[in-house]
């Protein structure tokens, strides 16, 4: 047991009662007896002195005044054997705790009932749990700690203590994990929550007893200097060298010093919490928003506050929102809130069907004309919002990848890189010390364009049809952008760094030049992933139409006539390799070069698709081009989003790069 987990752990303490005191406190038709169970006098223990405080709020008597047991001794094992009960206690004048019990009448309560009024019993003990504790001083190198929260739950009549000259009696019993120093809660203790309680005892005057052996552990002192490091670097990290001193001397934990630090941080202004990219809207106002309005807004931008006042009020309220992530050259952008992008429309049936790119069925001889049964066709909610249209343009979202949506400023998710080592070890004898090691993947907003051409009488129209096309339209440009960045992106010049130029991840060879993709390759890609143990979540291929074409082409085994290496899948447009799902786009390139094999090289993938991370800050920006299509009267709009990529393990992916398909 640690000296940390010591002063962490239930203990208990016993004082004696000289035989003419406690004849005084029995009352033996009611079969009670008043009695002293705790005092502020000092107590050696391995870590130190320990001082149970006895001042305003120091301990907590709610558990003794609820009926809490008067037992034979500590431990689980005599825990059955109690013989009495408390039934009320308090802290007098002269800083003790007192308590009135009262025995049971039987057998086993008779007798040790007997024994007290006989003065052979002689120790009463009372266990308790520290909840906070913060250290007073040190003379002559021996450390004192004051208890200043602490709570007695039960009392004892001790037999003989162990060892006689001290009057030591030892004991281990399970109960609830008490908390650490001050201000730190049973959720944050410092220590294991292993637990154990002590008998010791205080004799009536005020020579000490011997410390008792116990078992050693890691060094306390070293454990609170460390604290004491933290603390102090932090201070100094954000100039709060008064608070650091403070947090010290009160016995404030690191993370409760971090946690206060952060909050006066808020209060002076020097740290902007992250806030909802969303702008407040309504139900109500979401419907009412128009996407056809606010591209006809940014493409007269003279006559914006005509054609969409709402719109651009809504505008401004989300470029104000995320001024963080904004540049310069957006600043003539209209942009689309997130409310309205993590939202659907009400259209027809027909129309929704064709924003969502299939069919439904439609009478149509008979919708145009209410009374002729347009009257019974409903008007039905378009489920999938903007951001559920872009993520269903990309296969990226089928193949699972993690979506991180209404971002606002920069984002640092914590990975584990590291793990700790295991030792074998022989008896007497302790392992290394390991521990685990911790990094950072970060997504900064990087900025992602496409563009698409509408002509000014379309925007002009006020059918919902035209509107959910527009959604649609916009999504799917700018999912094919995003996903061309996330899978190929260079890292350089804006561009997020794509997974086939991530580093890290498990790379197979097909040959010098490049090399018709088989069996085997299929084979290497998944045995790159397993051997990183990253072989478990969404696993699947992903490679373009090219590989796809070769490898149904492609026995597994050579001159066999057997199985191809690519066959149908349990779904349409899913193929099978090895048992996983296989995903085609021709996002995935097909103009690599491997030696002399220039511009011809296709690449396929395979990994955990979980780990892909596409975070998106913000709302959606839209901006006018109104020359290119000048002479034929289309406005061309440029949609801008904030997107970046990154992988929570890049070990949970493996590529080829050189795949041949002629």
């Amino acid at each position: 047991m640690s000296k940390l987990e010591q002063i962490n752990e239930p203990q208990s303490r016993a004082l004696s009662l000289e035989g003419d005191a406690l004849r005084a406190k029995v009352d033996e038709e009611a079969r009670t007896v008043e009695l002293a169970f705790s005092s502020e006098e000092p107590y050696r223990r391995l870590y130190g002195d320990e001082i149970l405080d006895h001042g305003e709020g120091a301990v907590d008597l709610t558990r003794l005044n609820g009926g809490a047991p008067l037992l034979l001794s500590h431990g689980s094992d005599n825990a059955r054997d109690q013989i009495g009960v408390v039934e009320r206690a308090w802290i007098d004048a002269d800083r003790k705790g007192r308590a009135q019990v009262r025995f049971s009448k039987s057998a086993l309560g008779e007798e040790i009932f007997q024994d007290v009024k006989d003065n052979i019993r002689r120790l009463v003990s009372v266990g308790y749990s520290v909840e906070e504790y913060r250290l007073e001083g040190e003379t002559d190198g021996v450390e004192s700690y004051r208890m200043t929260r602490w709570t007695p739950f039960e009392l004892s009549i001790v037999p003989v203590p162990a060892d006689a000259t001290v009057g030591i009696g030892r004991s281990h019993e399970a109960t609830q994990p008490p908390a650490g120093p001050s201000g730190q809660t049973k959720e944050t203790a410092m220590a294991d929550n292993t637990e154990q309680s002590v008998t010791e005892t205080a004799a009536p005057d005020t020579t000490r007893a011997a410390s008792p052996v116990i078992e050693a552990g890691p060094d306390h002192i070293a454990l609170e200097r460390e604290r004491m490091k933290e603390i102090r670097a932090i201070a100094r990290q954000f100039g709060q060298e008064g608070m650091g001193d403070t947090a010290i001397d009160n016995g404030m934990t690191v993370d409760g010093f971090r946690a206060q630090v952060l909050d006066k941080l808020k209060d002076s202004g020097a740290l902007r919490t992250a806030e909802s990219p969303e702008i407040g809207m309504s139900k109500r106002d979401v419907e009412q928003y128009s996407f056809c309005r606010a591209l006809l807004a940014a493409a007269e931008p003279h006559h914006a506050e005509k054609y969409a006042p709402f719109e651009m009020e809504c505008s401004r309220a989300a470029q104000d929102k995320r001024e963080d992530v904004r540049d310069k050259s957006r600043e003539a952008a209209i942009t689309i809130p997130a409310d309205v992008l993590a939202r659907g429309i009400q259209l027809e049936a027909g129309a929704a069907a064709m924003a969502m790119g299939h069919l439904r069925g439609k009478r149509d001889l008979v919708v145009g004309t209410d009374t002729a049964g347009g009257n019974l066709v409903a008007t039905e909610l378009l489920g999938s919002s903007f951001i559920e249209l872009l993520r269903d343009a990309m296969v990226l979202d089928r193949l699972g990848a993690t979506f991180l949506t209404g971002l606002s400023g920069n984002l640092a998710i914590p990975s584990q890189t590291g793990a700790a080592t295991g030792y074998w070890v022989t008896e007497g004898n302790s392992p290394t010390e390991s521990q685990q090691t911790v990094g950072q993947v970060p997504l900064t907003p990087k900025t992602v364009g496409a563009f698409t051409d509408y002509s000014r009488r379309m925007l002009l129209q006020s059918s919902l049809d035209i509107e959910a096309f527009v959604r649609a339209d916009l999504a799917a440009i700018v999912a094919l952008a995003i996903q061309n960045g996330a899978l190929n992106g260079s890292g350089a010049s804006g561009e997020p760094t794509g997974l086939l130029n991530a580093t890290g991840i498990g790379a197979v060879v097909g040959g010098t030049n490049g090399a018709a993709p088989t069996y085997d390759h299929m084979v290497d890609l998944e045995s790159a992933v397993a051997i990183a143990n990253a072989d478990v979540g969404n696993l699947a291929y992903l490679t373009n139409s090219k590989v796809r074409g070769t490898l149904r082409k492609t026995q597994e085994f050579a001159s066999t006539n057997g199985k191809a290496v690519w066959t149908s899948g349990r779904e349409r447009g899913v193929g099978d390799v090895l048992g996983y799902d296989a995903f085609v786009t021709n996002a995935v390139p097909s103009d690599l070069t491997k030696g002399t094999s220039v511009n011809v090289c296709s690449a396929v993938m395979f990994g955990n698709w979980a780990d892909m991370l596409i975070g998106m800050w913000g709302g959606l920006d839209i901006m006018l081009d109104p020359y290119t299509g000048a002479t034929s009267g289309t406005k061309r709009v440029v949609a801008l989003q904030d997107v970046d990529v990154n992988f929570r393990h890049v070990e949970s992916f493996a590529a080829m790069t050189d795949a041949l398909t002629a």
